[in-house]
C-alpha cells in the first residue's frame, strides 16, 4: 500500500513538474513575442506597452520566487565570471580596434568629452538592462525548462539576433557573442561583466561597421527609415 502510494506521490510529482515547464516554455514565448510586436508594432503606436512588458516580467520574478543571486544582480560570482568573460571579450576587440584605427574609424582622444563620456554611460545602461533581459530572465528560465545548458544558451542567442532583425551585422554578432555571453552566465551567474562586454563590443561595432550595412544600430522597421528619421 505504501508502495502504491509513493508511486501515486512520484507520479503527482511527474506531471506537475511537466506542467510546470510547459507553463514556463509558454510564458517566455509570449514574452518574446511581445517583445518582437513592440519593436515591430507597438513602439510606434503604444510606445507605453514596453512597461506593461517590464511590469509582467517582474511579476514573473515574484511568482517563481528568484532571488537576485539567481538572477546575477548580486556581487556573487562576479570575478568568476569577470576571469572568462572580459579576457574573452579583450581577446575578440583588439583585432577590431587595430582594424578601426587602420581605417581611421577609431581616434585616440586622451581626454574624453563630456557628451562622449554621457553618451557611453547611457549606452551602457542599455547593454545592462539587454543582459538582464537575456540572461536574467530568458535564459534563467530556459535552465529551468531545459537540462542541458548549452541548448538553453544557443536558444537564448538565437532570440537575441532574432530581436535584431533585419539588421545583417547586428544579427551576426548578436547570435554570436550572445551564445558566448550566455555560456559564461551558465556557469556563473553575474551579468555585470556581461554588460560591460555588450557595451564596449556594441561601440567598437558601431565604429567600424560599414554605415549602409549598420544603419545607426537600428533594428525592426527603423533600420529601412534610416535616411529618413
Amino acid at each position: 500500500m505504501s508502495t502504491i502510494t509513493s508511486a501515486g506521490r512520484l507520479v503527482s510529482t511527474g506531471v506537475i513538474g511537466v506542467l510546470a515547464r510547459l507553463a514556463t516554455a509558454l510564458e517566455l514565448l509570449l514574452v518574446f513575442a511581445g517583445i518582437l510586436l513592440y519593436i515591430w508594432r507597438l513602439r510606434y503606436t503604444y510606445p507605453w506597452a514596453c512597461f506593461l512588458l517590464f511590469v509582467g516580467i517582474l511579476l514573473s520574478h515574484v511568482v517563481h520566487r528568484d532571488t537576485p543571486s539567481e538572477l546575477g544582480l548580486t556581487t556573487a560570482n562576479l570575478d568568476a565570471n569577470a576571469r572568462i568573460a572580459l579576457p574573452l571579450a579583450l581577446a575578440l576587440y583588439l583585432p577590431m580596434v587595430a582594424y578601426g584605427f587602420a581605417r581611421h574609424a577609431l581616434v585616440l582622444d586622451i581626454l574624453p568629452t563630456r557628451q562622449a563620456l554621457a553618451w557611453f554611460a547611457g549606452y551602457g545602461v542599455w547593454c545592462t538592462f539587454q543582459q538582464y533581459l537575456m540572461q536574467s530572465y530568458f535564459h534563467h528560465r530556459l535552465m529551468s525548462v531545459i537540462g542541458n545548458h548549452h541548448l538553453s544558451s544557443l536558444l537564448v542567442a538565437i532570440m537575441f539576433g532574432g530581436a535584431h532583425i533585419p539588421n545583417p551585422i547586428l544579427m551576426v554578432v548578436t547570435t554570436v557573442a550572445g551564445f558566448m555571453l550566455a555560456e559564461v552566465f551558465a556557469h556563473h551567474r553575474n551579468i555585470w561583466p556581461l554588460a560591460l562586454a555588450q557595451t564596449v563590443g556594441g561601440l567598437l561595432i558601431a565604429a567600424v561597421s560599414p554605415p549602409s550595412l549598420i544603419h545607426h544600430m537600428r533594428v525592426g522597421p527603423g533600420y529601412f527609415f534610416y535616411r529618413i528619421r
